[in-house]
């Protein structure tokens, strides 16, 4: 449809019609199929408003949006379909390892490629809009959602944003394949104080601005077409009435012009927030904040025609909201198509049926690139076949490596790690803690633990992070037999592992891997993968030390080599304040080692980038992958600044007792910062470079901005 013409089904459109656009319900409403999650609000509404909503979530079979699209457009009086919207995170039916794995890759091409093949899935199941991805800058791993993240960096979940929306949302919403793609939650939400979820966040501006707004605005720059607002307060104003929030700084700050949409009930809570009496109240802060859609509430249905009649809100206000949602229907092709292309399927399954053939071994390469080798004393890989293997723990035979947010994944579909290792190893014996005699005779013994699904995601936030007691001496008691243990760990969090750290000589972190996670895992213990994943968040070696992250601001009594055994400096006096595993870190089967470093010059401008040359070895008889990384400190600054900041990351392959180049290319804009007036620039002055495998890489040289 072009401009005209939407314009004039718009100016046809009457204030009852134009007001159902800003709602969303569930399937629901329409019929008992579909699926809800979370606290679900008293909605009551007519036939007529029914029939005027303007979106849907939690469709689940193509079929079933045919019917509900085919009765909404027989009873909606200017034929204006309606749009259906999923949580697509990490996969539909098919799963991909969780977020937070995906981000352990440090490889947007990788993850841009799974959004790609999500985004397929789920539109042959009749899906126009995905809520993802989650750009919320996370350092608390008490807080379930970060399963869902990018991690602790504000440049690596830049970049990471960036590759999901691109992925979804292809070059044209037009392509049969594309979602229209979801950015969450604005803002702040990953900062929930004491990590419990839907809880309080207390962050200074420069801290917004500084950490939190980056990712974000990496997708509006990549044109994300929705921005979710957060449950959470920011200054003291729920983001969902916070119109400093979303129209200053989302709207003409960062210059975002698509949809605004509130979380689920959110608009709702402002009530139990207690800056609205009722839920009239409420729609008028949400309104005049400029959120745009109303998810799963009465509130704009029931009150907003009120106000219009009342001269309370300008008509104009609801006019350039329902704009925004015929605009983007209008970029999906419904109103030519609102089915899209689902009708013109001979047959619906078995165009799903493909689709998963598909992807299914694209998830077992996904899955094995996410995992993270963190400690390793020369057993692994497991280098024959017939080498005698134990299985052992909670997590060997287990169906549950999905992990949150795949509620249509099919469990039965998941290849465990049992099975997987069947596949690979002929000598393969499933022990218990009785077998005394069995695990002692093993050449070593995999003990598999961690957490069920239901233990990270939203909703799941722990005080403790370290894995159950009973699992801790399940693993004593195998070390005690036999020395030769290796532990996989399934779970969506950071986990302090500083109380199983001695009682077994490799660590291969797993996530919650996905649907063919067990064979991914056994890829790598025999060796057939050679890992290369590395953290996207600090372990702490206690929970005593959250937040962690490894970009800490410089303070005034800093830790050092220097002056260690003085009192009054920032520390503990139990334990140290480095974590137990640090951002970026990740190990591999090949040795690597970082050679040569050349800059092109001493100095950079405005004008003039500087390139950073680095030699990276590969020192053993292995051929692999690893990400090198470049941190930059600034010397001197307005504000205080972090200690170093990831600037650049790349994943280099390299042969066996082979080298490669890596090239860096610093401007002054990876330079910028958030100053006190809230303005970003870069100041004149020395930076430090650091390049190495992770966070805690060694100072390479340094350069001066002129």
């Amino acid at each position: 449809m072009n401009n005209s013409e939407l314009k004039k089904l718009f100016n046809s459109m009457t204030l009852s019609e134009k007001v159902g656009q800003m709602g969303q319900v569930t399937p629901d409403f329409f019929s008992n199929e579909g699926e809800t999650t979370g606290p679900v609000a008293d909605i009551k509404l007519n036939t007529g408003e029914l029939y005027s909503i303007g979106s849907i979530l939690g469709t689940h079979k193509p079929e079933q949006v045919i019917d509900i699209q085919k009765k909404y457009l027989e009873n909606n009086r200017l034929g204006i379909p309606l749009m259906f919207m999923a949580d697509v995170i990490h996969g539909y039916e098919t799963i991909f390892p969780i977020p937070l794995a995906l981000a352990s890759t440090f490889d947007t091409n990788l993850v841009k490629k799974v959004a790609q093949l999500s985004s397929k899935e789920a539109v042959g199941n009749g899906i126009h809009v995905t809520f993802s991805p989650m750009a919320d800058l996370v350092r608390d791993p008490r807080w379930g959602r970060v399963l869902e993240s990018n991690g602790e960096d504000p440049h690596l979940s830049s970049k990471l944003t960036q590759a999901y929306v691109e992925g979804y949302q292809g070059k044209s919403l037009l392509h049969k394949n594309t979602l229209a793609s979801c950015v969450k939650h604005f803002l702040g939400y990953g900062s929930s104080e004491a990590g419990r979820d839907y809880n309080t966040v207390s962050v200074s501006d420069l801290e917004l601005y500084q950490n939190h707004l980056p990712a974000f605005k990496a997708a509006i720059e990549a044109q994300v077409k929705l921005v979710m607002t957060s449950f959470n307060t920011v200054k003291g104003i729920p983001s969902s009435a916070n119109k400093w929030l979303l129209g200053n700084v989302l709207r003409k700050e960062l210059g975002f012009d698509g949809i605004i949409i509130s979380d689920w009930g959110a608009i709702q809570e402002l009530i139990n927030h207690r800056i609205a009496e009722d839920s009239k109240e409420a729609t008028r802060l949400a309104v005049e904040a400029g959120v745009d859609i109303d998810m799963m509430t009465s509130s704009y249905i029931k009150h907003l025609g009120d106000f219009i009649e009342d001269g309370e809100i300008n008509i104009e206000t609801i006019n350039q909201a329902v704009w925004r949602i015929l605009t983007l229907k209008n970029e999906l092709g419904l109103f030519e198509d609102p089915y899209r292309g689902l009708m013109k399927l001979e047959n619906l399954d078995q165009n799903l049926d493909n689709i998963r053939k598909e992807l299914e071994p694209i998830t077992r390469s996904v899955a094995s690139d996410s995992l993270v080798l963190l400690k390793n004393e020369g057993i692994l890989p497991i280098k024959t076949k017939s080498t005698k293997v134990g299985l052992i723990g909670p997590k060997a035979q287990t169906k549950d490596l999905l992990g949150a947010w795949s509620w249509i994944g099919d469990k039965s579909e998941v290849i465990s790690i049992y099975e997987g290792l069947q596949e690979q190893f002929e000598r393969l014996t499933l022990s218990t803690i009785d077998d005394t005699d069995s695990i002692s005779k093993q050449d070593l013994v995999i003990v598999a633990l961690g957490e069920n699904s239901d233990e990270s995601g939203e909703a799941a936030s722990r005080s403790s992070i370290q894995l159950q007691q009973e699992q801790v001496e399940l693993l004593k008691k195998v070390y005690e037999i036999n020395q030769n243990v290796v532990v996989l760990l399934i779970n969506g969090r950071p986990i302090d592992l500083t109380n199983i750290v001695n009682y077994c000589k490799a660590i291969l972190e797993c996530w919650f891997p996905g649907t063919s996670g067990g064979a991914a895992i056994a890829d790598v213990l025999c060796g057939r993968v050679n890992p290369s994943a590395k953290l996207p968040m600090s372990f702490p070696a206690s929970v005593g030390q959250i937040p962690i992250y490894y970009n800490y601001l410089s303070t005034g009594r800093p830790k050092n080599e220097s002056n260690k055994d003085e009192k009054y400096i920032s520390k503990y006096l139990d334990i140290a304040n480095d974590p137990l595993y640090p951002f970026g870190f990740g190990l591999s089967f090949s040795n690597f080692e970082c050679g040569k470093v050349e800059f092109s010059s001493g100095s950079l401008s405005k004008d003039a980038p500087i390139k950073i040359t680095v030699t990276i070895k590969n020192l053993s008889n292995i051929s692999g992958k690893t990400v090198v990384q470049l941190y930059i400190e600034d010397k001197i600054a307005e504000v205080a600044r972090p200690v170093r900041e990831l600037k650049g990351f790349t994943k280099v392959s390299v042969e066996p007792l082979g080298c490669e180049e890596v090239v860096f290319e610093i401007t002054d804009k990876d330079l910028m910062y958030i100053h006190s007036n809230l303005k970003e620039s870069a100041d004149k002055g020395s930076f430090n470079v650091y390049i190495g495998f992770d966070s805690l890489a060694p100072k390479v040289g340094e350069f001066v901005l002129v």
